[in-house]
């Protein structure tokens, strides 16, 4: 049995959260381009390991569409329109969640705001929320340094990409290793 903090990959579920056009162009941009290749990285990991996503958009005709470098690794993940800051207070967004996959892994945009009230109430629903650190961000970094330390102080564990594919790898061995180690060279 696995520890209960590890990323289990048949337990896990990922929700990439908001990674927009217009919301992206009001971050600081070197930030921006490292929280992409993180969550890009968890998209291709899940789609190499059959691990299911979901991404969603806040008012996508206000703040566009998930940003163009994700656009190629979303073929596999369900797009969820929300204007709900929370994902779980969408209905189409708890429709789609697996029940026999209590990890949702979170990633995406803003920490302190739709990836926070996501992850406390998927807690308070009894599924382990796992916050990839590198692949989340907020305007402010300061809102991101808060959200952080009170998303661990409600439980919530706080890891990163490189861990979270590891964890769901398991052992170091066959062609899904070998792939999912290109992604994070």
């Amino acid at each position: 049995m696995p520890a209960a903090d590890l990323a289990v990959r048949s337990l896990s579920q990922l929700v990439v959260i908001d990674v927009q056009e217009r919301l992206a162009a009001a971050m600081d941009q070197d930030a921006m381009t490292s929280v992409a290749r993180y969550c890009d990285i968890l998209l291709q990991a899940s789609r190499l390991l059959d691990v299911p996503a979901i991404c969603t958009e806040q008012y996508p005709k206000g703040l566009g569409n998930t940003i163009a470098g994700l656009q190629d690794s979303l073929g596999h993940a369900c797009r969820i329109e929300k204007t709900a800051f929370s994902c779980y207070a969408v209905p189409a967004f708890r429709e789609r969640l697996h029940a026999d996959r209590p990890q949702i892994v979170l990633a995406g945009m803003e920490a302190h705001i739709c990836v926070l009230q996501t992850a406390l109430q998927l807690q308070q629903d009894g599924y382990q929320a796992i916050v990839a650190e590198d692949a989340v961000l907020s305007r402010d970094p300061a809102n991101k340094a808060n959200a952080l330390p009170r998303l661990r102080q409600a439980g919530v564990i706080v890891s990163n990409t490189e861990s979270i594919v590891f964890e769901w790898l398991g052992v170091a061995e066959g062609e899904a290793f070998k792939a999912v180690s290109r992604l994070v060279r």
